[in-house]
């Protein structure tokens, strides 16, 4: 498969960056191509604009969402990685989703509701957060985020299989972040195929 990685922080040395190389090593050596799209390091826009607002009423499509989407097109399998933020997602990731996964190019809602417009595609979003797994799930806020994400978002995305992969404890000792960054190797090297 060809993994395409999608990464939101702005700071190169971050462990979501350590996150993201080790993602990318396992998917290499269960035998994927890999593909970076470093947002912060590549200048995206993620503000919605009136350019998009006109593409997706026929206009022309902005050549930075044209970029995206091809990058999509040639993936197999995408994996999102950002921090939680204030129990969601930082607005660099958001802005790209919202950009990206644009209205009649990746659903429609007009036919079926819930039927992506993209071919199936395998997803995993690694998310390191620094709160404990017990204060975010006695919480309700896996539930939310499950909701959220996993039921809604990626569905109209075609991510088929899909799963949200908390890196609980982010923050936590050098002994915790190794564990962390051995579980996003594995989440490479296991990625499973997309679903027909």
């Amino acid at each position: 498969m060809h993994v395409l990685t999608v990464l939101d922080h702005p700071n190169p040395s971050s462990f979501c960056a350590s996150v993201a190389r080790e993602f990318m090593e396992g998917a290499k050596a269960a035998g994927h191509t890999t593909e970076l799209a470093d947002l912060h390091a590549e200048g995206f826009d993620p503000r919605w604009n009136a350019a998009d607002i006109i593409a997706n009423e026929g206009g022309e499509m902005p050549v930075d969402v044209l970029t995206e989407q091809a990058r999509i097109a040639r993936a197999d399998a995408i994996c999102l990685i950002f921090p939680l933020f204030w129990w969601g997602m930082p607005s660099m990731m958001k802005g790209w989703m919202d950009r990206v996964w644009c209205w009649g190019w990746a659903y429609d809602q007009l036919d079926d509701p819930e039927l992506s417009m993209q071919r199936p595609r395998s997803g995993v979003l690694l998310v390191p957060a620094g709160a404990r797994s017990d204060e975010i799930i006695d919480d309700g806020y896996l539930d939310a985020m499950e909701t959220s994400w996993i039921k809604g978002t990626f569905g109209y995305f075609g991510l088929s299989p899909r799963k949200l992969i908390l890196l609980y404890g982010s923050t936590g000792s050098e002994e915790r972040r190794k564990a962390l960054l051995k579980q996003s190797f594995d989440a490479g090297y296991t990625l499973a195929p997309a679903n027909p």
